[in-house]
């Protein structure tokens, strides 16, 4: 993955609460360990955990213009902003379980700041 397609996943990530990315269903099992992570990652204040497995519609395997992949994540930022604040979350998400305001929040924030690290950004 390169910085261009990083902040490009990031862009579609922030779109799952605001219901513009829908995430397939997973396995049951899949699902109480992703609920785990999410209470783990919230008790610690830990990061996203490595290696941590991606949901293919999520993955961006095709060129991406670096200004222009950053343009759009700080367009989807502001998005994200306006649709929170009118309280219209999505109360579900399909590996973490029933998500809160909060919760989305903290593990947004958590996987934004994993990638801008990662990358140096």
């Amino acid at each position: 993955m390169t910085a261009a397609q990083m902040l490009t996943h990031c862009s579609q990530v922030l779109k799952v609460p605001m219901k513009r990315t829908v995430l397939p269903k997973t396995f049951f099992l899949f699902r109480w360990i992703g609920i785990l992570t999410k209470y783990e990652m919230k008790t610690f204040n830990n990061g996203i955990p490595p290696n941590m497995p991606t949901f293919k519609k999520l993955i961006i395997n095709f060129d991406c213009d670096f200004n222009v992949s950053k343009r759009e994540l700080l367009k989807t930022l502001d998005e994200y902003e306006e649709f929170r604040r009118h309280r219209k979350m999505l109360s579900k998400h399909e590996l973490f379980g029933k998500m809160t305001d909060e919760n989305w929040g903290f593990l947004e924030y958590k996987h934004l700041n994993h990638h801008l690290k990662q990358f140096n950004v």
